[in-house]
């Protein structure tokens, strides 16, 4: 089966990091792109991230730039977002998905596959 498998969200206190996995499975993990996205309560979803399977590069959402790292680990087939001073605004589902690697984007339009979501609640 084609799967993405997030994990590892949780409660963190403002100013605090958490790290996300997405294990993927039943497709060739080099052959596609992969992004990182949330939807906060009552706000439409945002793409905040997302990796080349070719040479890695990486693009951020002006939100979460210098805060949050996305990264891969071929070995694994294991998609990661490293999350760094969190803040309250940062609360939401957090989503991966994959998306055909003929453009880097985090827009949702160019992703054909997606894991269910993990929660990061930011709260003191």
């Amino acid at each position: 089966d084609v799967q993405l498998q997030a994990s590892g969200g949780g409660l963190v206190r403002p100013g605090g990091s958490l790290i996300l996995s997405c294990t993927v499975s039943g497709f060739a993990f080099d052959e596609y792109n992969y992004g990182w996205f949330r939807q906060a309560p009552g706000k439409d979803r945002e793409g905040i991230s997302a990796i080349s399977s070719s040479d890695g590069s990486t693009i951020y959402a002006n939100s979460v730039k210098g805060r949050f790292t996305i990264s891969r680990d071929r070995t694994r087939n294991t998609l990661y977002l490293q999350l760094s001073n969190l803040k309250p605004d940062d609360t939401a589902i957090y989503y991966c998905a994959r998306a055909p690697a003929q453009l880097l984007s985090f827009q949702a339009r160019y992703y054909d596959t997606w894991g269910k979501g993990t929660l990061v609640t930011v709260s003191s």
